[in-house]
């Protein structure tokens, strides 16, 4: 078998391997409908109905930034720590790395997965926020919150994989709501930290969400802490740190 002909058919079983995932959470309806419902029910309440604001903050277009990340964390949090923990569990792990498969293929899929719904989660906000809530966004504005939101969630298919190499099936799940939720909320994803405390606003800077969120708005020209460099800097590192740490660990089964 020539090189090539092994790399054509190392694609073909990405693809399908990838094709399988993303069917699979698609019909999982306890990952499907809080992860694609969740983000635009909250971004209509606070964003459009409540319409928090203060001065010039525009809360339509603050937290279409803000919801976006919110959004894109739970496909890599729970795509990856929930199926991953079950996995090993239940052996189907073991049984993947027999098949004559490359080895990578395995996360790669649920890499895939998690992107294509980080990207249906941006669509829905940016349908909804241009309709609902009167965001008006220049194209450039458009494409730069969208790369943010959809790369944004590597970071987070890092710690799902940790979470997932650390916790048991069951567990899982809390494992990563005890993660998600808080992570959200002390970040200023779900509200803007200047109407949390100051002990809220002076930690944030330790959370990933935190770093992707203030990316996020400066790609649509909302007020935003630290530089870009320091942001993706931040996100590079962890990712690279957790991911490294839970591929380790994966590997011991």
């Amino acid at each position: 078998m020539t090189t090539a002909t092994f790399d054509a058919i190392a694609r073909r079983s990405l693809a399908f391997e990838a094709r399988a995932e993303f069917l699979r959470m698609l019909r999982s309806p306890s990952f499907v409908l809080p992860t694609l419902l969740f983000p635009p029910m909250f971004y209509l309440l606070f964003g459009v109905i409540m319409n928090i604001g203060r001065g010039s903050f525009q809360a339509p277009h603050y937290l279409m930034a803000t919801y976006c990340v919110f959004g894109v964390i739970s496909p890599g949090l729970f795509g990856f720590g929930v199926t991953v923990a079950m996995e090993r569990e239940q052996g189907l792990l073991m049984l993947k790395r027999a098949l004559p498969m490359p080895s990578h293929n395995y996360l790669a899929a649920k890499l895939a997965m998690a992107l294509v719904f980080a990207a249906t989660i941006v669509t829905t906000l940016a349908v909804l926020g241009y309709f609902a809530g009167g965001v008006r966004l220049e194209a450039g504005q458009w494409i730069q919150l969208a790369l943010v939101a959809i790369l944004g969630v590597a970071p987070f298919c890092a710690l799902g994989l940790l979470v997932g190499t650390l916790t048991s099936g069951q567990g899982s799940t809390a494992v990563a709501n005890l993660i998600y939720l808080p992570m959200a909320l002390l970040s200023g994803l779900w509200l803007p930290l200047f109407l949390l405390p100051k002990v809220i606003q002076a930690i944030a800077p330790v959370w990933p969400a935190w770093h992707l969120g203030q990316l996020a708005l400066a790609a649509i020209g909302q007020p935003s802490a630290g530089s870009a460099l320091g942001h993706v800097a931040y996100l590079a590192a962890f990712t690279a740190v957790v991911f490294a740490i839970a591929s380790r660990r994966l590997a011991r089964g």
